[in-house]
């Protein structure tokens, strides 16, 4: 995972410490997509009722990932926020009433982690929503006055230039046949991303990682 310290009292603080360029690149993003549509947001716990609106969503997301574990379900989102209540999240935008992207976060001590994104690839590119999401969900982690925003793996390259560090993460693996765990075992420290990944090997505290 990536993490960034939100010690700032506004989403614009935090893009003055941001390199130039990339400063630069995020806010003709942002009026853009201010430009091309008029995008509303809101942020609720049961995303039951809009389930069948997101899950195309979260569906397009996934299928475009080079990597994937396993598929959630409709019954996952449903059931996070009776489960998790005090801790789960949904973002939701909304073009004239469309819903165009949605956010599953948890919200845990001073930690905001941005777990699942389900965006509509008919306008997600055009109107930046990977970026867009992305402001609006640190904006309200900074007006919550949590310290750190978290998020998943991949796409590592934006999140270098946006100022993240990287958060370890662990996998528990073990394989379908016992007898090959002990090779297993021994492989698995050769595959970690950590060792191959070039863009890992960017981030300032990669030095840290095992």
């Amino acid at each position: 995972m990536t993490r960034l310290t939100l010690l700032f009292q506004n989403f614009d603080e935090y893009l003055q410490t941001l390199g130039y360029v990339s400063r630069k690149s995020l806010r003709r993003k942002f009026r853009k997509t201010e430009r091309d549509a008029k995008i509303d947001m809101e942020v609720i716990q049961d995303i039951t009722p809009q389930i069948d609106a997101i899950y195309p969503l979260y569906l397009q997301v996934h299928e475009r990932s080079p990597m994937k574990f396993e598929t959630l379900s409709k019954e996952f989102f449903c059931r996070i926020a009776q489960v998790m209540p005090e801790h789960a999240r949904f973002f939701i935008w909304r073009e004239s009433g469309k819903i165009i992207a949605f956010s599953l976060c948890l919200v845990c001590g001073d930690t905001i982690y941005d777990e699942c994104l389900g965006l509509d690839y008919g306008v997600a590119l055009d109107l930046h929503l990977y970026f867009y999401t992305m402001r609006d969900v640190i904006r309200w982690a900074i007006d919550q006055k949590l310290r750190y925003y978290c998020s998943g793996p991949l796409n590592y390259d934006p999140k270098l230039h946006l100022g993240h560090q990287l958060a370890p993460l662990d996998l528990y693996v073990i394989h379908t046949r016992a007898f090959l765990n002990p090779i297993f075992r021994l492989a698995l420290k050769y595959l970690e991303p950590a060792r191959h990944d070039p863009i890992l090997k960017k981030f300032p505290n990669a030095d840290q990682l095992s």
